[in-house]
């Protein structure tokens, strides 16, 4: 009865259909990329990109979160609402990517294939399992805390879950980006950072 009642209350329906529109869209673009950029494969060490296209992949990134942050506050009636769907769609996102570039070019090859995560501010690499496994648990937690709002169990989140939770982010992004940052610095490569990202 609760769950149905979660289902019909929520906007969770049309917040996937778009989530996945969006991942596939984000595959496409990379197909395209690949085969400008990396016709002989996409394999590390990469061939290095101009400067103008990797601010021009950086507003590229930006728009992607704008427009997941932009539906989410749309579809949200306060903070814990706008971050759920954040959330929900973010994590929809960023698997229904993978899933196309699987099924559009075969890659990648397992979960433990490594990719450039993102460009913003520093590049994050990764296994794929890695955003894969984020993915889950944000979209995990986006039902949870509608859930728990719809019942009454949760109405904000306090200052100390809020400090868990970007804490937790924050060593997220700090595992992704640790080794591109320490070849930065004790390379004393960031005078040529636009070059480098």
């Amino acid at each position: 009865m609760n769950l149905i009642r979660f289902i019909r209350n929520n906007n969770y329906f049309p917040l996937f259909i778009f989530a996945v529109s969006m991942g596939f869209l984000e595959a496409i673009v990379v197909v395209y990329i690949r085969e400008l950029y990396y016709p002989e494969g996409f394999r590390f060490p990469l061939k290095e990109l101009p400067p103008r296209l990797i601010v021009i992949e950086w507003v590229r990134e930006i728009s992607t979160l704008f427009m997941l942050g932009s539906v989410a506050w749309l579809t949200g009636n306060n903070f814990l609402k706008r971050l759920s769907a954040f959330l929900f769609l973010f994590g929809i996102w960023d698997i229904v990517y993978y899933l196309g570039l699987r099924l559009f070019i075969g890659w990648p090859e397992s979960l433990l294939t490594w990719d450039i995560l993102f460009l913003i501010p520093i590049t994050w690499v990764g296994p794929v399992l890695a955003p894969v496994l984020c993915s889950l648990l944000m979209i995990a937690m986006a039902l949870l805390f509608d859930f728990r709002q719809m019942n009454n169990n949760l109405q904000n989140l306090k200052l100390k879950e809020l400090a868990f939770l970007f804490s937790g982010a924050a060593v997220i992004y700090f595992t992704f980006t640790v080794d591109f940052g320490m070849i930065l610095i004790n390379g004393n490569f960031l005078k040529d950072f636009f070059n480098l990202a």
